[in-house]
């Protein structure tokens, strides 16, 4: 099971305004996947593989967090955290 983040992060995905909320790096991997506007960047890629590394116990959630949050302003996704 996964930790959750001490701080999630509300993504505008599909539409303005309109929040979902990402607070596990198992979340964040799918978001990046599934729902990304964008199908690739430095930002996009480093984040997915910071992930994968905290999956695999390497890394820290913050790292996870701090990725995806710059992945989110590479694609211009309105983000709160």
């Amino acid at each position: 099971m996964q930790a959750p983040w001490p701080k999630p992060v509300l993504l505008a995905l599909e539409e303005p305004g309109k929040y979902v909320t990402i607070a596990t790096t198992q979340a964040a991997s799918w978001a990046m996947i599934e729902d990304w506007p964008t199908e690739d960047g430095p930002a996009l890629d480093r984040a997915l593989l910071i992930c994968a590394d905290v999956i695999k116990g390497k890394r820290t959630n913050e790292d996870a967090r701090r990725a995806f949050i710059e992945a989110a302003v590479e694609a211009g996704i309105d983000l709160k955290s």
